[in-house]
């Protein structure tokens, strides 16, 4: 039975349709189990496929929190006003929520699509029960399928567009095979008469001036081989290119190369595969080419930079025609056809570049983890990564950025001269996974600095919390302090090696004494700083480290005011401390690797540490609450929730920051400048209103039950004084 060959050459699929002719070929029949694992390891070594995590529909979610609509428009259904016939239709009713979903792989576990029904309350929405197509067969588990993030862990791949063989008109693929292998559906993989005439060629250039692979060995080239030449590999390419053949139909082969093929770049974007070339060169489908489009793309294939037509149309224009003359002289254009097109010359190129999610950042801290697992970079083996990414909060966490970016540059004309930075990060407080990771405006797609792990900035009042976090507690040596306690709000003048040293507070006013929630809620320094003095600040600096914060020189107290340097991932997995009871999550991003093959080498697990006592935790996350509701956090307050958060501004202004979260994401913005000079915004400015902005939607979109649907005992004992145990 001949099986079916898809673009991606799918996980184990590709070596287990032909292990067995492979043993026949080369009398190995005996040894097929050991050689299956073999080849499974060897062939689809290019592969690389990065995806989300996949999104679980769990019973007691509504549609409007999980953000279900808008989540499968973005995995690519529509919406049918009937019970869905098709894969990759949805169906919303009163009583019943349709999905006929796409196959997809999770781990080694492959689905197929499969019709799901999603059982609803009818006025609230909320998922009542999980089940197939039948809604006597309960199902206890369903996702989403992961999104695709990536094709490559190099940055700039414009998204693959499959095509079927059976979609395209003859002249494009007839284009191909005439410059590439015309003999394509004539020989078995291997073509005798090309390998002779390249050989004879070859020999009186004194070169290699002519290759005689066919379209099945160059397909193997281009998805399993290195681009060593050598006799060796051309052996193998040829052994190979018989073995598919005999598993696999010339079309489904045929189908297979021109959706992998390298088709050059276009505005810095690699385009592989005919639907992105077509895309990318004449946005067109591919079954909108006209001869001469679909001459120029084939012509392509030789060399796709020194024939780019945007950069060198000449070279272009006659590899173009040299494939007219070929598709003349073969019989499959005619020579009005063929006329036409010449006199066209180089169509009109107009592109439209689709980029695939996945940023530069997230793509460079995923080869990190990759090549921590002693991946094989010099034979260029394949991966397949899932990430814990959040496609819907990706996309939110993106316009956040990009309209709060837009927003300052139009409200403050000194920022669109030298125009501000920005990063978010979002983590599942309590596994760590990063949700959401924006690195820099999206907008300009040729950054690649990293602001979520690699910028180290000051986080100003964020850390403030953390010497609450002591003081209640541990507090050193001495009996952890209530939150009744008054701390003195006079001036202070502390004696230091460097000389003297006097914290002030923002607001340039002072007092006898200043209960902790009122130092916290208007984030006085010098209150801070006696509380920090009082613990120790060797203890305060303790806590600090094990919160996963930079603290600096215990000696030089200006760190508990935020002055020693930190990444905003560092902010965002201190600040999981909250959300957690007590516990700081270790941030990742990547929850799987595995070979093409589907054999997996890596697997993420939740790791974490108490960092204080959960009562400790809760009683600061019900100030940071109060500090969103009427405090210096004003501008975070999200309504209907209980959010809590923390604004931070480090000296002359330079960062702007808002840490917090709700009981399901805690998320990190920071704004600044990349050369350090004064932004000249606060964190409430800057950053609060892309945080509420982002969290609104966010929070309903991870799931989360808004803040009135909670029992009102948990709201009572909030009011009592937010000590949950």
């Amino acid at each position: 039975m001949v099986k079916k060959l898809g673009y991606g050459l799918s996980r184990g699929g590709f070596a287990n349709g032909f292990v067995a002719i492979w043993a026949l070929v080369f009398g190995a029949a005996s040894s097929t189990p050991a050689l299956a694992a073999s080849l499974a390891e060897e062939l689809g070594r290019n592969e690389v496929r990065v995806f989300s995590a996949p999104f679980e529909l769990r019973v007691g979610g509504t549609l409007e929190y999980l953000a279900l609509e808008s989540r499968l428009e973005q995995l690519g259904y529509r919406r049918v006003r009937r019970k869905p016939q098709s894969e990759g239709e949805f169906f919303w009713g009163f009583e019943r929520f349709w999905i006929f979903r796409h196959g997809h792989e999770l781990g080694k576990k492959k689905h197929r699509p499969e019709l799901v029904g999603l059982g609803l309350d009818r006025e609230s929405g909320r998922i009542l029960a999980l089940h197939g197509s039948e809604q006597d067969d309960p199902k206890e588990r369903l996702w989403l399928e992961p999104m695709l993030l990536a094709e490559s862990l190099e940055p700039g791949r414009a998204r693959r567009y499959p095509v079927e063989f059976a979609r395209l008109p003859e002249h494009v693929w007839r284009s191909v095979l005439a410059i590439e292998d015309h003999r394509f559906f004539d020989h078995s993989g291997v073509d005798a008469r090309s390998v002779a005439r390249a050989a004879l060629e070859n020999a009186r250039a004194g070169r290699v001036a002519q290759g005689g692979s066919t379209i099945t060995q160059q397909l193997i080239k281009i998805r399993d081989l290195t681009p060593r030449r050598t006799l060796g590999r051309k052996v193998s390419e040829a052994a190979r290119a018989l073995a598919l053949e005999a598993a696999y139909d010339k079309k489904e082969i045929l189908e297979a190369y021109l959706n992998s093929v390298y088709f050059g770049h276009v505005e810095g974007v690699a385009l592989y595969g005919i639907g992105a070339a077509a895309r990318g060169h004449f946005g067109k489908l591919p079954r909108e080419l006209g001869l001469g489009e679909a001459a120029l793309l084939a012509g392509l294939i030789q060399a796709p930079n020194r024939l780019d037509p945007r950069r060198h149309p000449q070279r272009a224009e006659t590899r173009q025609r040299l494939v007219l003359d070929r598709l003349e002289e073969l019989g499959w254009a005619s020579k009005e056809e063929t006329a036409r097109a010449r006199r066209a010359g180089v169509p009109r190129l107009s592109a439209s570049v689709s980029r695939l999610p996945a940023s530069t950042q997230i793509l460079r801290w995923i080869q990190e983890v990759v090549d921590d697992q002693r991946w094989d970079r010099a034979r260029d083996r394949g991966v397949v990564v899932e990430t814990t990414l959040d496609p819907y909060l990706q996309l939110q966490a993106e316009k956040s950025i990009r309209e709060g970016l837009a927003r300052l540059r139009r409200d403050y004309s000194r920022l669109r001269s030298h125009r501000p930075a920005a990063a978010l990060v979002t983590l599942d407080p309590q596994t760590g996974r990063v949700l959401a990771y924006v690195a820099g405006d999206p907008a300009a797609t040729g950054d690649s600095f990293d602001r979520v792990r690699q910028a180290r900035r000051q986080p100003g009042s964020t850390v403030k919390p953390f010497v609450l976090l002591e003081a209640l507690d541990n507090c050193g040596s001495r009996r952890p302090v209530p939150l009744s306690q008054r701390v003195s709000n006079q001036p202070l003048t502390l004696q230091l090696a460097s000389g003297p040293w006097s914290p002030r507070n923002p607001d340039g006013r002072y007092s006898a004494s200043v209960k902790l929630e009122e130092a916290l809620r208007r984030s006085l320094n010098v209150p801070f700083v006696r509380l920090a003095r009082y613990c120790g600040m060797d203890a305060v600096a303790a806590l600090f480290r094990d919160a996963g914060l930079e603290s600096g020189d215990p000696t030089s107290p200006s760190f508990v005011l935020g002055a020693a340097e930190v990444s905003p991932l560092q902010v965002a997995s201190a600040f999981s401390v909250f959300a957690a009871r007590g516990r700081r999550a270790e941030p990742g991003l990547v929850a799987r690797l595995e070979r093409p093959s589907g054999r997996g080498f890596y697997r993420r697990w939740n790791r974490s540490r108490r960092v204080a006592r959960p009562a400790s935790a809760a009683r600061v996350r019900g100030l940071l609450e109060e500090a969103i509701e009427k405090g210096t956090a004003r501008s975070g307050f999200v309504e209907g929730r209980y959010a809590f958060g923390k604004t931070g501004t480090s000296s002359d202004r330079r960062d702007a920051w808002f840490a917090g979260g709700t009981d399901s994401i805690v998320t990190v913005v920071w704004v600044g400048r990349d050369d350090g000079s004064s932004l000249g915004l606060s964190g409430a400015a800057a950053a609060g209103p892309i945080w509420r902005r982002y969290t609104e939607v966010a929070a309903s979109g991870s799931g989360e039950v808004p803040e009135r649907s909670r029992p009102t005992v948990i709201r009572a004992l909030r009011t009592r004084g937010r000590v949950i145990d």
